[in-house]
């Protein structure tokens, strides 16, 4: 169990799996000593950062940048990079590793697309690790120069804490969530680097203020950089694109 967060993440039971390839099975048993002791005042954080450290240094030799997408469930992350992968396939290598709960559904989306993809199913585990990466990666063929998105499960709170080895946190909020989001959730905004505004096509439909979304979440992290687009119609996603495009050649 996670001691930062009391979910129920644990690297025994995370299954991490390419589409049409079979699950390892955990139905065998485990023995665990009733005599151990579990130091309480361990630092979950302070070992994922070692991790995250070396997978930071395994993505910056190969000139691989990873990007960390992090959201409510519901936003349309996954749209968002399928638009994406589409827009840039023939320019950039790409790969994706996927983080729910459950299910494949999201890799046999991305799958469709063409780039390589990795699922990583939590359990009842509610973010994504950096040891479950170092394991993901390791199922990915992943070249030099190439983009690394890294889905992470749909949550506002622990993955603000948990470094993966990823350049930056990207942040994608929707209008049909709530303007005040970057207060109710401020630990995520100050996190990330990028902050994505998504269905900017429902704006006639739904009370969200775009200026006052942008106000609060700068009040959090003065450094944000935004991004207002629409998945469904396209609206907004060239000045994404090109920008996702320039942060490969610097």
């Amino acid at each position: 169990m996670c001691d930062t967060c009391g979910c129920g993440t644990s690297d025994e039971h995370a299954v991490i799996q390419r589409p049409n390839e079979s699950a390892h099975n955990h139905n065998h048993e485990h023995h665990h000593g009733h005599e151990q002791t579990i130091d309480v005042q361990k630092d979950v954080l302070t070992e994922n950062h070692l991790l995250a450290e070396s997978n930071r240094d395994f993505f910056n030799t190969r000139e691989i940048t990873a990007l960390n997408l992090v959201s409510s469930p519901g936003s349309g992350k996954t749209t968002i990079l399928e638009n994406t992968i589409t827009a840039i396939k023939s320019e950039i290598p790409q790969a994706v590793i996927e983080g729910d709960q459950q299910t494949m559904r999201d890799a046999e989306r991305i799958d469709k697309t063409g780039v390589p993809v990795v699922q990583v199913n939590t359990g009842t585990g509610c973010h994504l690790d950096a040891h479950m990466i170092q394991h993901a990666i390791q199922k990915l063929d992943l070249q030099s120069k190439s983009i690394l998105f890294i889905e992470n499960v749909g949550n506002l709170v622990c993955p603000a804490l948990f470094d993966l080895g990823e350049a930056m946190k990207i942040v994608i909020i929707s209008v049909t969530e709530g303007d005040d989001k970057p207060q109710k959730y401020p630990h995520m905004f100050d996190a990330a680097s990028i902050c994505i505004i998504n269905k900017i096509d429902l704006l006639p439909y739904v009370d969200f203020n775009v200026d006052q979304c942008k106000k609060f979440a700068l009040e959090v992290n003065y450094r944000l950089k935004f991004f207002e687009l629409s998945a469904k119609t396209g609206d907004g996603m060239d000045n994404w694109i090109a920008w996702l495009k320039q942060q490969q050649k610097s």
